[in-house]
């Protein structure tokens, strides 16, 4: 598949695409189908002056845009029929009387290759080594179709509202003609469109940005969170230091008032045969307590 021929789309050079695909090599450039539809356009004139150059028919015809192209890249069929003719191809109506045409849409597997146009576009659809290819500069990659399927191909074309000509002629050989005549081409998987890859590539950048941005804010809010949680040790720590420094200073206070307490009962001036029982040394604490609060 490599070996294949493949312009993608650029613009709206898909006339240009096509003819190279056909040809298998960018024989021809934007450049040079511009000059043939200059040419072209030149006959018409001169064709339309055999009328009088002072009729209405022809002031309009000279007054109106060129039909063979135009400032998108576009070319005509007459232009693409122009640029086959030096190769010595022609291009016939699918659709026509003509034998050759009827027998392509007896088996189209018969002829070398096809082009096909809608509005603006055009394709090309061409046999290379003994498969089919559908060549569109739409796709990333050339597509394989199988010969049975080429029939159903060109009818579902058809009622997509394309036009199909088929290349009458001997097409050059390309170097992909033999390789894939020694070794025919295996496809897995079909070529999706360019726009749908570029489509894909802008969500995976939309998707990559959303990641970024969420790491950052997953981050910023540990980050606080952990800001929070030291600044909350570090009150916790203070407030304990100050909680165990009022608790010792009042213990101390405590056990001084009832020593000295004690020491007043003790005293030879109190009752001298009576003791202080633990019942009243804690009610003599309860009592400093009460008083020190």
């Amino acid at each position: 598949m490599e070996a294949i021929f493949h312009e993608k789309q650029e613009g709206s050079l898909c006339a240009q695409h096509c003819l190279n695909a056909l040809l298998q090599a960018p024989y021809f450039t934007a450049v040079e189908l511009a000059a043939l539809a200059g040419q072209i356009d030149e006959q018409e004139r001169s064709q339309m002056a055999e009328g009088g150059v002072q009729s209405e028919d022809y002031r309009k015809f000279v007054q109106q845009p060129s039909s063979n192209v135009d400032d998108s890249g576009y070319f005509s069929v007459q232009v693409i029929a122009s640029a086959l003719k030096v190769w010595g191809l022609d291009l016939v109506p699918y659709k026509s009387q003509n034998p050759l045409a009827e027998s392509a849409r007896s088996d189209p597997t018969l002829q070398c290759a096809y082009i096909c146009n809608f509005r603006d576009h055009w394709l090309t659809i061409r046999k290379i080594g003994n498969q089919w290819f559908n060549l569109n500069s739409l796709l990333v990659g050339p597509e394989l179709i199988s010969d049975t399927y080429l029939a159903l191909f060109l009818a579902q074309l058809q009622d997509g509202g394309y036009s199909i000509f088929i290349v009458d002629g001997k097409l050059p050989e390309c170097s992909a003609d033999p390789l894939l005549r020694l070794k025919p081409a295996v496809q897995r998987e079909k070529p999706c469109l360019i726009s749908e890859l570029k489509e894909a590539f802008t969500l995976s950048q939309e998707d990559d940005e959303d990641k970024v941005y969420s790491d950052a804010l997953n981050r910023t809010l540990a980050e606080s969170i952990q800001m929070e949680n030291d600044c909350l040790q570090a009150a916790l720590s203070m407030s304990l230091s100050e909680y165990q420094s009022a608790s010792t200073s009042s213990s101390l206070s405590l056990s001084g008032g009832i020593a000295s307490n004690y020491q007043y009962e003790q005293q030879p001036a109190a009752t001298p045969d009576r003791e202080m029982s633990e019942q009243e040394m804690l009610e003599a604490a309860i009592r400093m307590s009460m008083e020190t609060s």
